[in-house]
């Protein structure tokens, strides 16, 4: 539940960034703006590529939910 508060504060900041941002504003603070896991919060581990986070990516490849990604062995 407190990860679900995060990320709905982060998505706050997020679009109050890019109103500033696109209105040719210089965003302030920018580095409090921060990536966090789509499905679980987590801020560590972060993939930009998916937008998941490491723990969450190896669930969804090992499902066969990411297309492209699969499991190797040798």
């Amino acid at each position: 539940m407190a990860r679900t508060a995060l990320l709905v504060k982060l998505a706050k900041k997020n679009t109050k960034a890019e109103r500033q941002y696109k209105s040719g504003k210089k965003v302030a603070f920018s580095t409090r703006i921060y990536n966090r896991c789509k499905r679980c919060g987590k801020v560590k581990g972060y993939m930009r590529k998916f937008e998941i986070c490491r723990i969450c990516f190896r669930e969804l490849a090992r499902e066969g939910k990411i297309m492209g990604v699969t499991k190797s062995s040798w």
